[in-house]
């Protein structure tokens, strides 16, 4: 993406133009295809978190603070647009099986957009089509500011480029001209600066809800912007903006109207972070191969390149010794290699606190070690390159290496195997025609109203209810 040289205009205006010029022209039929298997992935992983105890905690507060309202809880109910953001976005990343979005300085989750931008759509009664479009715009804006400033690096999370990309595709859903959209986008991001610390030991609980509050200020804020408040004109460039903030011009081409963003985006097969995918997937070949157990192993070395190393491995976000919550453990690489080792798998169940806490898992994983490696770092964000080399008691070594894996961008995971996937996830909470009349919505659903997705979303079980008999997503 080339830099605007010459442009008068502001940052933040000339990201309101490109907001207010983007169309369904612009999205392709690849891309277009691509989104709908986003889309399906994030309902998926939405409706496996319904059980989750974070989201009755919700219920309960919006019972509270306030009842009614225009938008679809996913599992039932209706919120205001405000507090189904929340709520729906929460739900798409509990479970950390979420698209993302890789460059050389770091990564997003453009599935973070999702639940606000739903709720938004639905709150104007917008149709499918004008949905997507919103939703492919709002994958461009964190993406793309993404693509050029390391955030982590320089001590913010990724959720800063969210308040922007969901204030930008609430403004094109509202109806805001491009004025009030430079408001939306200066208003939304100046009050949602978010930290990277939110990353470090011990991960909590708010790491996976920081986007949802997220998404929730920046609908709220753009219906204000709409209203008539102004926010500062020089975001970026201003005397205290965010190219102060990160220490460098943040130029990207606004003038490229294109919306194929999510052709960039990889998905996931294993509840882990993205770094660990690899990881994973090298260590079940390992374990299948050679018909390992548990009990055979006496340790495991896991070489990565240096940011997996750092986030999930004990490197600078701190140490990986003693998991004991959800939130600790899929960010927790020793922890992820043992339970796949244990379980064959690694999904919703590996999350829970009594099967990470259990003494086979916390025995299994003081016994793999991960060091990061030189030649790996080197050749990221391109591969994410992985070594496991496993030890047996009886003296054997195994080495499984892996560039990439099942589902990253040399190997995009297909429709076929994100609706597999979703049946994975969902079924315990939707029973066989409620899965397939969603899959077939979300298939066809520029074609269709958006309320028959809502309707569909609402009939879904909050509780478990049926037999899961899916062991993976494969």
């Amino acid at each position: 993406m080339s830099p605007q040289a010459k442009d008068s205009r502001s940052v933040v205006e000339q990201i309101a133009a490109f907001i207010s010029k983007t169309g369904p022209e612009h999205l392709d039929a690849e891309a277009r295809r691509m989104l709908k298997r986003n889309i399906l992935d994030c309902l998926g992983c939405a409706i496996a978190a319904l059980s989750g105890s974070p989201f009755e905690a919700l219920r309960e507060q919006f019972a509270e603070y306030r009842s009614g309202g225009s938008c679809t809880l996913i599992g039932g109910g209706t919120s205001s647009v405000d507090q189904a953001a929340l709520f729906n976005s929460g739900l798409v990343r509990y479970v950390d099986l979420l698209d993302s979005f890789i460059s050389p300085g770091g990564l997003c989750h453009p599935s973070d957009n999702f639940g606000s931008v739903l709720a938004a759509a639905e709150h104007v009664r917008a149709s499918a089509e004008q949905f997507l479009v919103a939703l492919a715009v709002a994958y461009e804006v964190q993406c793309r500011i993404t693509a050029v400033v390391p955030d982590v690096a320089k001590g913010f999370n990724h959720t800063t480029q969210l308040a922007m990309s969901v204030a930008a595709a609430s403004a094109k859903l509202f109806g805001l001209t491009e004025a009030q959209i430079s408001h939306a986008l200066s208003i939304a991001t100046v009050d949602n600066v978010s930290l990277s610390c939110v990353h470090s030991e011990p991960v909590s609980q708010w790491k996976g809800f920081s986007p949802g509050i997220t998404g929730m200020r920046s609908v709220y804020v753009t219906s204000l912007a709409k209203r008539g408040f102004t926010g500062p004109s020089r975001l970026f460039e201003g005397p205290n903006g965010l190219e102060r903030t990160f220490n460098q011009p943040i130029r990207v081409d606004w003038e490229d109207l294109s919306l194929g963003v999510g052709k960039q985006t990889v998905l996931k097969e294993f509840c882990a972070l993205t770094h660990g995918q690899p990881a994973l997937e090298a260590t079940l070949t390992l374990k299948r191969k050679h018909k390992l157990s548990a009990e055979d192993i006496d340790g495991v070395i896991c070489d990565i390149f240096q940011s997996g190393y750092d986030i999930a491995g004990g490197g600078s976000f701190g140490a990986k010794d003693g998991p004991r919550t959800k939130e600790q453990a899929h960010y927790n690489l020793k922890y992820l290699i043992a339970a796949a080792l244990l379980d064959g798998q690694v999904g919703p169940a590996q999350l829970e606190p009594q099967r990470i806490q259990s003494a086979e898992a916390q025995a299994l994983l003081a016994r793999i070690v991960v060091e990061p490696d030189d030649r790996f770092s080197a050749r990221y964000p391109q591969e994410l390159n992985v070594r496991i080399t496993v030890q047996t008691k009886d003296g054997r070594y195994f080495v499984q290496e892996n560039p990439d894996y099942d589902g990253g961008l040399a190997s995009p995971m297909s429709w076929e195997r994100v609706v597999a996937k979703f049946h994975w996830l969902s079924e315990s909470h939707a029973d066989a025609a409620l899965r397939e009349q969603i899959i077939e919505t979300v298939y066809g659903l520029d074609s269709r109203p958006l309320s028959d997705l809502m309707r569909l979303l609402a009939a879904v079980k909050t509780k478990a209810t049926y037999p899961a008999k899916r062991p993976a997503s494969r």
